[in-house]
């Protein structure tokens, strides 16, 4: 089939033909992209907010959720996110998802992580992408659309509830509070971190107990929220 790209000029590499004869056109043409199964990419952004100056404490920290209008989670709550488009980088899928579903438009994100085990989404083999932003609250209107129900802000509540230090590795688990009592959300999820310190370093967050958080999302929050706590005390 021809080429994903209509400019492949950066791909001609040293013009030589492979060991099958073929130039790069022809090994397009022939090449067959449904070869292997592949899996399908979304993106999911945690945007918090605050009022204030935050200290390592983040008292006063906040999310954007939305509730899910369909299968699958359906009537959970969730972060912002959907499928990329073919011809769409990672981060405008970010930005537009989070716009079609909450009307928050353009803040700056950053890309924090990958989620990818194997049974996160019933309808295929998924794979999302984790944005994080920060926002003030009063500068942003927040109002649900596309397939979201909903769309409000959560206060958030993170507690140590244990921690093991190890040999390889530290282990620790965190209970996390989302809290909105004028739509009558109070909901706990239980998540587990697991660090292998070294010059290269290994970290996993998993979810033990989801509580109405859409599949791995309380994990993600978790995570977005530790990187901001180390960066206030200077990690």
């Amino acid at each position: 089939m021809p080429s994903f790209l209509k400019d492949i000029t950066p791909f001609y590499g040293t013009h030589e033909k492979n060991q099958a004869g073929q130039t790069l056109e022809e090994f397009l043409e022939d090449y067959d992209p449904y070869k292997y199964k592949t899996p399908s990419c979304t993106t999911d952004t945690v945007v918090f907010s605050h009022d204030a100056a935050l200290s390592e404490s983040l008292e006063g920290l906040k999310v954007l959720l939305v509730k899910r209008s369909n299968h699958p989670s359906i009537g959970f709550w969730a972060l912002p996110g959907g499928f990329i488009e073919l011809e769409e980088d990672l981060e405008a899928t970010a930005k537009r998802e989070l716009m079609e579903e909450t009307g928050v438009a353009n803040p700056i994100m950053e890309q924090i992580a990958t989620y990818g085990a194997y049974n996160r989404d019933p309808r295929a083999r998924v794979i999302t992408t984790a944005y994080m932003a920060l926002v003030q609250e009063k500068d942003v209107t927040v109002k649900a659309g596309d397939d979201a129900a909903d769309a409000v802000w959560c206060s958030l509540d993170l507690e140590l509830a244990a921690e093991s230090n190890e040999k390889e590795a530290v282990r620790r688990t965190y209970i996390l509070q989302f809290v909105n009592r004028e739509k009558g959300l109070d909901t706990r999820a239980v998540v587990e971190h697991t660090l292998r310190r070294g010059l290269v370093r290994e970290e996993h967050f998993t979810v033990s107990e989801q509580g109405m958080i859409a599949v791995d999302h309380a994990a993600i929050v978790v995570q977005a929220m530790l990187i901001l706590r180390g960066r206030l005390v200077g990690e």
